[in-house]
């Protein structure tokens, strides 16, 4: 398993945090505020796995791209960017030491707070 930085959900996830679109909540939010497996199903049925991609700051090309296995650090709710989304994501980051991950993380919190 290698999981590596996804650049274009990056570029995603500033462009909404330049936009507006962000929920500024604090760090134990996500776990409330994440999407759950029906409301990701339905996003992945409406929008597709492209769609989808765009919302997980990892990615691991090991795995088939048409499944959930293949995307991790999600950072919104397919709608908004979720400050406690990306607050939880950089600490696991860091934790499996996925080092430029965890440092895309700690930048888009820092857009995050420059923002509001």
């Amino acid at each position: 398993m290698t999981i590596r930085l996804n650049e274009t959900a990056l570029r995603h996830a500033r462009s909404l945090v330049r936009d507006g679109q962000v929920v500024r909540d604090e760090r134990d939010a996500w776990s409330e505020d994440a999407p759950s497996a029906d409301e990701e199903n339905a996003f992945v049925e409406r929008e597709g796995w492209t769609e989808y991609r765009h919302w997980h700051l990892g990615v691991d090309d090991d795995e088939n791209d048409e499944t959930k296995g293949a995307y991790s650090f999600p950072y919104g709710d397919f709608r908004r960017v979720h400050r406690c989304a990306v607050i939880s994501l950089e600490s696991r980051a860091g934790q499996y030491d996925h080092d430029d991950i965890r440092d895309a993380a700690r930048a888009l919190l820092e857009l995050i707070d420059a923002e509001g």
